[in-house]
Order: C-alpha cells, then structure tokens, then sequence
C-alpha cells in the first residue's frame, strides 16, 4: 500500500482538510500576482476562510476588488490604516492566522523577510504572526538562482519557513528556467500538508545521519562514503508529519531541513554522546547514519609523514550505538528504527541478514538496502527491504525524499500499533 502511495491522491485528501482552516494570503508585485486570484478561488472551494493582504506593488497589477470578491473579505492594504489600526488591526490578523501564505513571494519580499523588516503591513504580519509560513516564490531565472537569494531562501528555511516551488518553465520576461510561480493546485496542496495534523504530530523522534570521521592525525581520517541524504530527508520528512525532530549529523555537505533542531558531530564517540542524549524519553529514533565501525586507537597528534613504505595502524572498535538505545529501559527508550547497507543479492538473502541484524541489536524495525550502482551511498535513488517482527514490506525504488516520506509512514504505523498492544 505504502508504495502505491501517489502525489495526485496524497493532494486530494490534504485539500479536504483545509475546510474551516483560517488562511491570511499575502500578495507581493510581481506579474505571477494574477494567479492569486484562481488560488483565493481554490481555497474557498476547499472550504478555508481567506483575507488577503496586499503590498503597494501588488496593486499595479491587480485590483483590491477582485481579491475582495473572490474573497468575501475586505482587502487590507495599508499599515498605517486609521480604522483598522485603531484595533491593532496587524496583530488582530496575525492572530486570526492559522497559516500564512505568499504567492507571489518575490525576490525582494523573501530579502526583507530574512532581514527581518517589517516596513509595510505584510512584512509586519510575518513577523507578528505565530502560524506556519508557505511562500511560493515567483521571479526571473537568474534573481531565484542569485546566490543573495538563495541566501536569503537558507536563512528563511532555517527559521521554519516552508517553500511551494518555484516550478521551472517559460517566465513572463521571455526566459526559461526556475523561478516562475507554482501552480495554484500545487501551492493549495502544500498548504493543506503544512496544516494537516502529521501521524507523529507531537511525538519527539531524533534522526541520525552522515559519516563519522575517525582521525589518524589533524589531517587525515578513516571516514566513509555516506552522504547523509538518506537521513536528511527522514529528519524533513518527520518534521512534516508533525514531529519535533533532533537531527545528530556527522560531517556533509548538506543544508539541514527547515524547522529541525541540529546537532553536529565528528567522530563515532560524539555522535553516541549526542545520540544517547537525544534519545532518552524520545518517541522514535531513525538511526541512518553510517557511523564508523572502528577508529585509530592512537591518533597521532602530528601529521604523519610519508616516509615508510608501509603504514601500521591499530584500531579499536567503535560502541554499537543503536544496541545501547535499544537496551535502554522500555520506559525510557524509543521505537528504534536501524539501518543495513548490504552487499548481498536483493532477494531473501538481503532480507535474512538484515533480519539477523534487527534482532541482535534489539531494533524494533530495520531498513536494509543494497549498496551498488545508482543506489545506496552517494546516490540519488535507493530502495528498502523493511522488516519488523512478524512482519515486513518492501519499498520499490525511489528518490530519497519520497522513500523517507514512505518509511516515516510505515514507522508511525508501527509506532502506534506496538503502543497500542503494550498498553493493551
């Protein structure tokens, strides 16, 4: 069923949920301002409550009137309005809120944004508000791909902000590329996600990712080749389904995902450290990093120099991380969720060691993947052999982001059902 799961039918079940839910719509000038009147269209049919916000630049390209009428709300415009502000009409709105939308978000919109300004009424309701905040960006090719806008995009990210696009297309300016608006129906289901009560709406759960670097001098370490994608994604996809998520990340190249608390690590004993800490009360833990199975016992506190032939190194074995939280109290320890990169045949034999694995450890629920080209370490793609005890299911092949947002699914499900039978 998990790997069934399709976007189109993902989007009509969270469009449903946005009936009764109260949308505050900021409006910026750019030309992909006139597709926010087909969204204030599509929010109502979606049964939300909708008051629109628009700047100065806005309305040179489309009228009050027409967000008004499609509305049924009157239009605020101004801060400095006399009657409304009479009230603290801005942070009467940001309160009303229960999400606040951009579309178009326009380069110079997210720049004041990540300043912190707030200069016009829109940027003042950003700031005063609590709600979650979508912003669907709209701009030339060349402004969303300006390093002070992407800048600008990592800072926003980092604050919890969310994105809807940009989609990649022709632009109103004659060009190609990313930077035109999201259509309406795409930004529609983003925000239903972003309001949908996830199925780990607020359980605690602690990600771990990336490689360990194990120091043989201050230059050189015993490292691996994991990227770290795999856990990135599961941490983005359990914050979407409404976790507060502890990320412990070994060293990558990564940005982390927005709305995730980091913690950054080197070497095997500090991601245990960190580990440990994070996991103790946890709900669940997804432990995806690759963490080194053995470090130089003597790390020279010199650069080695390049003299022998031959180089002697002792190493000793790193603690098994996931067993110790496995054998934490039941009280006091999460769900626990491993990890197996394989290089056995796919098939029963990939499933039977990795299964082997899950019970020596004491993991509740293990995810096996087979290393080899285009999947698995440095790879775009994987797929996963998923099993728990007395049960199983498969995850045909799939982008990370996808898989993760299948296998945060199938663990809460798990979760659920292993807290249900306890407490039965």
């Amino acid at each position: 069923m998990l790997a069934g799961m399709t976007e189109a039918g993902g989007n009509r079940t969270a469009v449903a949920g946005l009936a009764g839910r109260r949308v505050v719509l900021g409006v910026t000038g750019g030309i992909a301002a006139y597709k926010a009147a087909d969204l204030v269209r599509r929010l109502r049919e979606a049964g939300a409550a909708v008051r629109v916000v628009m700047t100065a630049g806005a309305e040179r390209f489309v009228t009050p009137l027409t967000f008004q009428a499609l509305s049924g709300e009157p239009v605020r415009r101004e801060l400095f309005d006399a009657a409304a502000e009479a009230a603290m009409g801005h942070i009467e709105l940001a309160r009303w809120a229960e999400a606040v939308l951009v579309a178009p978000a326009t380069a110079d919109f997210m720049a004041r944004l990540a300043a912190g300004l707030a200069d016009d009424l829109l940027s003042t309701l950003c700031l005063a508000t609590e709600a979650p905040l979508l912003l669907a960006p709209a701009m030339n090719r060349a402004m969303w791909a300006h390093p002070a806008t992407q800048a600008n995009r990592r800072t926003l990210a980092a604050r919890g902000v969310r994105f809807a696009g940009p989609a990649e297309g022709a632009q109103a300016c004659g060009e190609t590329g990313p930077g035109r608006m999201a259509d309406p129906e795409v930004i529609v289901a983003a925000l239903a996600r972003l309001l949908a009560p996830g199925p780990l709406a607020g359980l605690a759960v602690v990600v771990t990712a990336g490689p360990t670097r194990e120091p043989l001098d201050p230059v050189r370490y015993v490292g691996n080749r994991s990227s770290g994608r795999m856990g990135y994604a599961l941490a983005e996809a359990a914050a979407e389904a409404g976790a507060r998520v502890t990320l412990v990340s070994g060293p990558v190249a990564l940005d982390p995902p927005p709305g995730v608390r980091t913690v950054r690590v080197e070497t095997a004993l500090e991601m245990r450290e960190a580990t440990l800490e994070a996991a103790r009360g946890a709900d669940l833990l997804f432990a995806a990093a690759a963490v080194a199975d053995y470090r130089p016992a003597r790390p020279r506190g010199e650069k080695l120099r390049k003299s022998a032939e031959r180089l002697r190194v002792e190493l000793v074995r790193n603690p098994d991380i996931v067993r110790e939280v496995a054998a934490l109290p039941l009280d006091k320890r999460p769900f626990v969720v491993g990890f197996a990169a394989e290089t056995v045949a796919a098939g029963e034999a990939l499933r039977a060691a990795a299964e082997a694995k899950r019970r020596a450890k004491g993991m509740d629920m293990i995810a096996a993947n087979r290393v080899g080209p285009g999947l698995g370490f440095e790879a775009e793609d994987n797929a996963l052999e998923v099993l728990w005890a007395g049960g199983g299911a498969s995850l045909a092949r799939a982008p990370k982001r996808v898989l993760a947002r299948r296998l945060v699914a199938l663990a809460a499900e798990r979760l659920h059902a292993t807290r249900a039978a306890q407490g039965a």
